[in-house]
């Protein structure tokens, strides 16, 4: 049995995996997909100073109140910020860090200067979700967009301090390839898929696979246990 501690990315929620807890539980796996501070169930606790830094210590505590070690860590989107943080405070404990579509931040940068953009919130300090990709089902859009919530500026624009840069435990990188229009995510792919140090896969799916295509990607999170 493995365990998978899952960061979920911008605008999103714990409830967003339901499709791959059920198919990991299934096969015998441990799962925990909290929700970060301000969104999801947790939107009433939104506030303009909420940043990257509290949704790393949102995870942190999760690890420590379920007394979690030797789990997978995956950060699908924004939660590959989340779980470089979380990756860099507790190494001991992390058996494999799996970046899903998701950002690869250096010491220093933000999500901002990854995207090379500077979205401009409502309100000052809430930015309003992307829309879903265009091959989500009418089913799983009457779920997903009314539960998807405004996200506060700060998570993108705070910079991520990193100790340890080069850490002893297995990466792999997934890259998802169905998409339309430009991808902020191919320049991880092109840096990671030659690398020795990493493991890269990709993924015939948009965006959130753990949406629109659970079984496949249940089916390779398996594999890379």
């Amino acid at each position: 049995m493995s365990t998978y501690l899952i960061c979920h990315g911008a605008w999103s929620g714990g409830w967003s995996w339901r499709k791959i807890r059920s198919l990991l539980r299934d096969a015998g796996h441990e799962v925990f997909t909290p929700t970060y501070t301000g969104l999801g169930e947790r939107a009433h606790l939104a506030h303009p100073m909420v940043d990257l830094e509290t949704h790393i210590q949102d995870i942190l505590s999760v690890i420590e109140c379920e007394n979690l070690s030797n789990f997978i860590l995956l950060g699908h989107s924004y939660g590959g910020m989340v779980a470089t943080g979380v990756a860099d405070r507790v190494p001991h404990h992390v058996r494999h860090l799996i970046y899903l579509d998701a950002f690869v931040p250096a010491d220093g940068q933000s999500l901002n200067d990854l995207t090379g953009q500077l979205r401009e919130g409502i309100e000052g300090w809430l930015l309003p979700p992307n829309p879903p990709a265009p091959d989500t089902s009418a089913q799983d859009l009457a779920w997903t967009v009314p539960r998807r919530r405004h996200q506060p500026a700060r998570c993108f624009s705070q910079k991520l301090r990193i100790a340890n840069p080069k850490p002893r435990f297995p990466r792999s990188y997934v890259h998802c390839v169905k998409k339309e229009g430009p991808d902020v995510f191919r320049q991880f792919a092109d840096r990671f898929r030659d690398d020795h140090d990493w493991q890269f896969q990709e993924m015939n799916a948009s965006h959130s696979p753990n949406i629109t295509e659970p079984a496949a990607l249940a089916a390779l999170l398996i594999s890379l246990a």
